[in-house]
């Protein structure tokens, strides 16, 4: 059973512009499960921050993702939820889009990182 599992792999999910989707999309990260839900979500100025919020959620719980990206300017939106997200998987990824560049002070990931290492001790342990 692990070996089956194994064999299969887990997904990468997108949340993002136009674009960033289909890019991704063109690169093969697609998919819908038996239960007919996709593991990408468009979103565009229509979009409320709902229906960001419920979509990330949805990602965060199914067992065959591990991995979510997401334009940052999406990110931002919905912080509150992303930092409540503390498992290791599936994991969150911030990335930019055509018309956001990406800024990594709002990163979250980047922010627990810095948080996790001193600047002094990386120093330090060089000589």
């Amino acid at each position: 059973m692990a070996l089956l599992s194994a064999m299969k792999g887990k997904l990468i999910s997108v949340i993002g512009d136009e674009d960033t989707c289909v890019g991704f999309l063109l690169g093969g990260v697609g998919e819908i499960n038996k239960n007919r839900h996709p593991n990408f979500m468009v979103v565009d100025k229509n979009t409320a921050v709902s229906e960001i919020e419920d979509c990330f959620k949805r990602f965060i719980k199914r067992d065959d993702i591990d991995i979510i990206l997401i334009n940052q300017n999406y990110a931002e939106l919905i912080r509150h939820v992303i930092d409540a997200h503390t498992a290791p998987t599936p994991a969150v990824l911030e990335i930019p889009s055509k018309d956001h560049p990406y800024d990594a002070s709002k990163d979250s990931i980047l922010r627990r990182a810095k948080g996790m290492f001193n600047p002094d001790d990386m120093i330090s342990n060089r000589g």
